[in-house]
Formats: structure tokens, sequence, C-alpha cells
């Protein structure tokens, strides 16, 4: 009898302890909050990202499963300035991030390789400058990556091209350099992928990297 009433009070005191309840909530609530305190926004769009509410699920353009759980971020075409955060690689169950016509600037954080669930990412039509990241290959479940329209520099990874389930690809409008994969996921994409980068030599021949070029790409 007594195992059974200890039992009942710690069931209890789990389901009534907001700080055992959420704590995912809060974890995936400080990695939004950190990005809007980056960024400016003139249209209020993120008035709703409250710090002191533990459920980020209640704050717009935040989508959330069954579960609470993060798994988009709408964010396009709000009119926002300034740079991502690495914070944003910790929402582990996020599907959707999309950013697209903006006006962020800087580097695209290497953290978001960590978005293991990640199905679309939506940079296009920013400010964005550096390097694609390589840790964007370890998006297995990527389907479309839009980084066209920015200022992304330097070469193309080639671990991009392992990425099996990519079916839209948009790299063009940078200032990419070297050659494009023409192996893996990266075979079925046109040339249009990668058009608009001055700097970009075209596809690689027979599957083999013209070094003197990508050597010349800084």
């Amino acid at each position: 009898m007594f195992v059974h009433v200890v039992a009942i009070f710690l069931l209890l005191l789990l389901l009534s302890n907001p700080f055992i309840v959420r704590i995912n909530a809060n974890f995936e609530g400080d990695a939004l909050y950190a990005f809007r305190i980056a960024v400016k926004d003139p249209n209020n769009v993120l008035n709703s990202w409250d710090p002191t509410l533990v459920d980020p699920c209640t704050w717009f353009h935040v989508t959330c499963d069954h579960h609470n759980r993060v798994t988009r971020l709408d964010l396009g075409h709000a009119k926002l300035s300034g740079h991502l955060v690495p914070q944003l690689g910790s929402l582990q169950n996020l599907e959707f991030l999309e950013l697209y016509k903006n006006e962020l600037v800087g580097p695209i954080p290497k953290e978001l390789g960590g978005l293991k669930n990640l199905v679309s990412l939506g940079l296009y039509h920013n400010n964005l400058t550096g390097s694609i990241p390589s840790s964007l290959s370890n998006l297995s479940n990527l389907k479309f990556l839009r980084l066209n329209s920015n200022r992304l520099s330097g070469r193309i990874p080639r671990e991009l091209a392992k990425l099996g389930n990519l079916k839209i690809l948009d790299l063009s409008n940078n200032d990419l350099c070297g050659t494009f994969p023409t192996f893996g996921s990266f075979s079925k994409f046109p040339e249009q992928s990668f058009k608009n980068n001055p700097r970009l030599e075209g596809p690689e021949l027979m599957g083999l990297v013209r070094y003197d070029k990508d050597e010349l790409c800084k």
C-alpha cells in the first residue's frame, strides 16, 4: 500500500512540476529568443515571442507537434535584419526553417548541420556572406535547399552531394567559385541551380575536381 501511495505522489509531482514537464519547451524557447534579440524587427512580427512564457508553441510563426516540440519556423518576407545565431542548431525537431526574403547578413552557422530532422532550409533572398558550411551534408532528411540570391562565396562543398533525399537545390545568384559536383544527388540538378555565380567555372569534369581552379577559389 505504501509503495502505491509513493508512486502516485511521484506521478502527481511530475505532472505538476512545470520545470520537469516544460524543460524541452524552455530550451527551445531560449534558442528562438536568442534569434529574436539578434535581429531587428521593424514590423514587430516577433512581438509575441515573450521569454517569460515557458511554451514557445504559443508564439506566432512557430509551429509545434503534439509533443510541444518546435517543428517549423516560418518568417519569410518579414523584413528582419541582423544575423543568424548558432542556437538555431539546437532545435532538434525542426523540419522547416524558412527565413527567405529578409535582410539577414553574416554567415550561415555551421550548427545548422545539427538539425537532423530538417526537410526544408529556405534562406534565399538575403545578404548572407561567407561559405556554405559543409556540415549541411549531415541533413540526411533535407529535400529543399534554397540559398540563392545571397552573397555567399567560396567553393560548393562536395559533401553536399551525399544528400540523397534532396529534390530541389538552388545556389544561383551568389559569388561561389571553383566547380560544382556532378555526382551523387547533384547529378540530377541542372546548371540553372548554379547560374549567376561569376566565379563558378562550371561542372566537374568526369566527376573530378578541377584542382587548379579550386586552389584559386577563396
